[in-house]
């Protein structure tokens, strides 16, 4: 047997660097221009199509403030591109290798772009929490003409003078509380509390064993409060004569309906994943592709059907027939998951246990469940998470102000043209949004590890 010469010139491996041409160093400065000449475009049509019509009197006009906003942007870039041009000199300086200024000048303006896309993003969300804090009961901050500062002559943002709580007040009012059940919201808020500060302290680089312990038990303590607080909270305790005094009792229902879901979900998802991956029979193929295939719709095609099943069990308006539906559509997902999950773990494991004596049954629930923790997490709160932003099953489903979700409620602050209560409705948002936010920070890592388990075969 013989083989090709290698060729003398190449290195051992064959591999030759060669430097990107000029076309693909030049390419992303092009698809740079080209947005900014598509912003100019859009931006000229804006002002056209505004010409002519009356200017409304909630929204401050600064004249020719595109061009303003264009000058800032070239004196920014001017700034960047002389910080740029020293970073490059003193780069080079201190390793003695040649820096490309055209790289370092195109990360400072890729930094510039990112930093005014975070703050149109974050601005919505910072507004919402500001009209929370309004007891003047509107989402519209109107222009202080006679106010100096540009941000509150435009409208940006609000009179902070005015902030105060009664919009949280009103979500409150009529709630008997017994002293138990107070011990055990401070215990909730404490260890949220922590959950967000820990994490935070992990993300600034300063994570150890024992911060990692600590949460883990900060973690436990809200989970178990949470759970507690959830399941013995009755209705009984609202008395107040509005809907949104019964916003706590709509978060209760959301929480037990979403965690009762997550553990259904796992209960199924786990067993028809493993058996998918582990079992050989007939008609598997062809379910796998049928969980694939029912991916393609999206819930809203279901309605009717789902309505009329319910209606049938009679399980209108209970949290039987909610917690059924969504369980019903989390198993095809949550199926695929775990499957993939299964096969990248030894089947060696699982035939020793059985060589042991264990069944396949003992084998799945004493080997494959333990070392499926991180992914048990992870569909949990996929399926949590899910459920606790939905609207639309639970608004047809649910029809009595006590067996409402956090959607559904919010939904009641909004109807009627002259009485819908913004206030109330960003103050409600903010607590709402509380649970979730703390528990998806703290079991961030297994949305990361779920997400790519699976992805390497044994």
């Amino acid at each position: 047997m013989t083989t090709a010469p290698r060729d003398q010139n190449l290195p051992p491996g064959g591999y030759v660097h060669k430097e990107p041409g000029f076309l693909r160093r030049a390419l992303p400065w092009l698809a740079l221009a080209a947005l900014l000449v598509g912003f100019g475009v859009l931006a000229y049509y804006l002002v056209q199509s505004m010409e002519g019509r009356q200017r409304s009197f909630s929204i401050y006009f600064v004249e020719n403030g595109w061009v303003r906003f264009l000058l800032f942007l070239l004196a920014a870039s001017g700034v960047l591109a002389l910080t740029s041009l020293i970073g490059q000199r003193w780069g080079q300086a201190r390793t003695g290798r040649r820096i490309s200024y055209l790289a370092v000048l195109g990360d400072q303006l890729t930094h510039l772009f990112l930093i005014l896309v975070v703050l149109v993003a974050i601005y919505p969300l910072f507004y919402v929490l500001l009209a929370a804090f309004d007891p003047r009961n509107s989402l519209f901050a109107f222009p202080d003409f006679e106010n100096p500062n540009i941000l509150y002559r435009s409208g940006l943002l609000p009179n902070l003078d005015v902030l105060s709580l009664e919009n949280f007040a009103r979500l409150f009012n009529g709630i008997t509380i017994p002293g138990w059940q107070l011990l055990l919201a401070g215990m909730v808020g404490a260890a949220l509390a922590a959950v967000l500060l820990l994490a935070l302290a992990g993300r600034l680089g300063r994570d150890s064993e024992g911060l990692s312990r600590a949460r883990s038990w900060a973690l436990y303590l809200l989970v178990g409060a949470l759970a507690l607080l959830v399941v013995f909270m009755t209705p009984a305790q609202f008395t107040g004569p509005d809907n949104e005094s019964r916003f706590v009792l709509s978060v209760r229902n959301t929480l037990l309906v979403s965690g009762l879901t997550g553990v259904l979900a796992i209960l199924l998802s786990t067993t028809s994943g493993y058996a998918m991956a582990r079992l050989r029979f007939p008609g598997r193929f062809q379910m796998l592709l049928f969980y694939i295939f029912i991916q393609m719709f999206p819930v809203f095609l279901a309605l009717v059907a789902v309505y009329a099943l319910m209606v049938t069990l009679g399980l209108t308006n209970t949290f039987t027939g909610l917690i059924l539906a969504y369980s019903g559509g989390a198993i095809a997902f949550n199926t695929w998951i775990f499957k993939g999950y299964v096969e990248s773990l030894p089947e060696s494991l699982e035939e020793a246990a059985m060589v042991d004596g264990a069944t396949r049954w003992q084998s799945f629930i004493r080997v494959v469940l333990p070392l499926s923790g991180g992914m048990l997490a992870f569909i949990f709160l996929n399926q949590f998470i899910g459920t606790y932003a939905e609207f639309i099953l639970a608004n047809v489903l649910l029809t009595g102000v006590e067996k409402w979700t956090v959607g559904v409620m919010l939904l009641s602050f909004t109807q009627g043209q002259f009485s819908t209560q913004w206030g109330v409705f960003a103050a409600a948002a903010t607590l709402g949004a509380l649970p979730i936010v703390g528990l998806f920070y703290g079991f961030q890592r297994y949305f990361v590890g779920g997400t790519v388990a699976g992805g390497v075969k044994e």
